[in-house]
This record gives structure tokens, sequence and C-alpha cells, in this order.
């Protein structure tokens, strides 16, 4: 990343700031009144199952779950894992830095970014290593295969040796001069490694970081900063070898990664993730609606707008619901067939931006105030 005393360096800084603001406009108008809920139809048996409380969570916290156990982080540099079963604390680490980005983990190393621009990677909650990266980072690491892989807000992809620290290789790509202050793609497909840079997916060799396939999702327009804006947003849905990702405000669109072709695209405006099954594919549009595309044709199948203007997390698919998040602090349960209400849970009122997550049968959420909490079938 450029010296942020140098005019190419203070642009961007400026440029992340702008689109802070752009992202939450996108979100939803604080203006507009939310749908009304009506009574809860509770035709769901959840009940809570435990909770917890990290620090508030004011940066782009991924939840990664690794067989029975979900790792989180704070913004005050605290990383923990807990057992999804019980809510019980494997280990809590302080790295000693506020967090920009994670978590990342595959069960034995876990890593994180700092404000400070630094890659903290622990083993068995143990900090092993630190790095200085050169950019900001608001994307969890990837951790596969020995390797701790960044995705650079400066659009660079770098590999570390996840024992040693040892810096592998690092490959960058141009791009405009905005980039969202949110997660993006970052990701392995077999034994590709799975980027989102700019309005591109690319496919690239982990062991050197070459290019194997480059798609494109979406294409800077217009005659600003702002309206070239173009980037890939974390939150896809996997299904063999198919990803199917959301290019911000743009579209959305599924990618055979076998081939490095792209398989439909669809336009829609929404700015978080998306998750699906074998069948279909769910996002969560701008204004709160939910819509369903079938995976193989991206033909709607169905939208919902039982939720306008309730600044929606992306989803989660989980068992015949669709689970979202809501700036209220409320969980929806959507009926993956046709997106009627099934039921809703209360947390702590602070709005839910982290995507959900299930892990041992158990459904996490964590709100913005740091608020963990559990839910299980009855």
């Amino acid at each position: 990343m450029a010296n942020i005393f140098s005019v190419a360096g203070f642009r961007r800084v400026l440029a992340l700031a702008l689109v802070a603001g752009v992202t939450a406009c996108a979100s939803g108008s604080d203006t507009l009144k939310p749908a009304d809920l009506g009574a809860n139809p509770a035709l769901l048996g959840v009940r809570a199952a435990w909770s917890s409380k990290i620090a508030p969570v004011d940066f782009p916290l991924q939840a990664k779950v690794i067989g029975q156990t979900v790792a989180l982080a704070g913004a005050d540099g605290v990383v923990l894992s807990l057992d999804a079963r019980s809510g019980t604390v494997l280990w809590r680490t302080q790295v000693g830095a506020p967090i920009a980005a994670g978590v990342g983990s595959d069960g034995r190393f876990s890593a994180v970014v700092t404000r400070a621009n630094e890659l903290v990677v622990l083993e068995a909650g143990q900090v092993l290593w630190r790095a200085a990266l050169s950019a900001q980072v608001f994307t969890a690491p990837l951790v596969a295969g020995e390797r701790v892989f960044v995705l650079g807000a400066d659009r660079s992809v770098a590999a570390f040796d996840a024992r040693s620290g040892r810096k592998l290789w690092q490959q960058q790509r141009p791009g405009e001069a905005l980039i969202l202050r949110q997660a993006g793609i970052l990701t392995a497909v077999g034994n590709t490694l799975v980027a989102g840079l700019s309005g591109r997916l690319l496919g690239m060799n982990p062991l050197n970081g070459n290019t194997v396939w480059d798609v494109a999702l979406a294409t800077p327009r217009g005659t600003n900063d702002i309206e070239r804006l173009v980037d890939l947003v974390g939150g896809f849905s996997r299904h063999g070898n198919e990803l199917c990702v959301r290019a911000f405000q743009t579209a959305v669109g599924c990618v055979d990664t076998s081939r490095g072709s792209l398989t439909w695209k669809r336009p829609a405006a929404g700015a978080v993730g998306l998750h699906g099954d074998a069948q279909q594919v769910y996002g969560v549009e701008s204004d709160g609606r939910v819509m369903s595309w079938q995976r193989a044709s991206g033909e709607p199948v169905w939208t919902s707008e039982r939720l306008l203007y309730r600044k929606l997390s992306a989803p989660l698919v989980l068992g015949r619901s669709v689970v979202l998040g809501d700036g209220t602090g409320l969980v929806h349960f959507l009926s993956r067939a046709d997106g009627t209400p099934l039921t809703r849970l209360s947390t702590d009122g602070s709005a839910i931006e982290v995507t959900p997550v299930v892990a041992a049968g158990t459904l996490v959420v964590v709100t913005r105030t740091g608020g963990v909490y559990a839910f299980q079938p009855e």
C-alpha cells in the first residue's frame, strides 16, 4: 500500500472512508419504515441454548466453524474458541491490538489481522508469530494446507508458511481507486485458491500465486470513483466445484471453478453475501428483499418482501430454513421453499451484522455489541 502521506496513499485512505459510508447507505435508509412483522408464527421449535459475550464488533468479523467449535474475535484484540454445543471457552487470547479482520482457522492454526496491519497467527490459542503487512485487510485470512493466505485492501494476495511465518509469495493486480471496507472472497476449492479482486473471481495456484483462471462478475462503469466501484463481497454458496458470489450492488452469479467459466449472472442490488443448497441460491437485496435463484440457471424462484428495510445480514441455509439477522437483533427463519416466515428469535437488540453460522447442530449469532447467542432445535 502506498505511503498514506503520498497523494496516492491519501486518496486510497480517503476512498476507504467514503466507501464505509456508501456501504452503510446501501444497507437501507433510516428514513424508510421497516415492514411490520406481525405475530411470530412460531412454526419451528427452537430454544436458546447458551449465550456469551465478546467485545463490540466494529469490524467485518467472520465467525469460523471448525468441527464442533466456533472461533470469534472482538474489537479489543481478544480471539477465542468456543464449544458450540455448550458455549464453553476452549481458549482465549489477547493479541495486543484491536482487530481489523478475522477469524481464519483450520483447527490447528488461527489467524487475525490487527488495525496496525499485522498478521497474527496462533496455535492452540497461543501467539505463534506476527508479520507486518503492506496494506489494510478487511477479509479473514484463509488457513489451509499449512499456509496462511491474506487478501489485502490494495488488491494483493499473499501467502505465508503457517509454522514459521515466512512469506512465500505475493501477487497484486491493478484495480479501481475505491475498495469496500468489508469482507471479500478468499477460499479454497480443491487445489485452487479462489480470491475476489475488484469485480473478478480469480483461481490461483496456491504454491506461487499464479493465475489459473479469471472470471469477470462486474465491470467498472461511470465517470467517478464511486460510480466505478466494483468488488465481490464476502459470503458465498459452494456446491461441488461451483461457487456462487455477489458483486456489490451489481450482480449475483455462479462460476464453475473446475473450468474457470461463468455459469450464469443476474442483475442484483445487494451488499452482503450469499448462501445456498444444491438446488437454490439465496441472497438479500439492499432494501431487505430476500431472493432465491435456481442454482443451475439463475432463474428467480421466489422473492419475499416481509423484511423490507430491516438491514439484514447475509443468509444461512439451515434445515428447511433460511436464517437472517436484522438491525434490531432479531433472528428470522424463512422457508427455503417460498420465503414464508417460520419463526423469529430475540437477542440483545443490537444489529446482527455477522453472518450466522451453525456448528454441532447449534445456530450461533453475534451482535454488534458483542453478544453471542446460541440456539438449538427443541
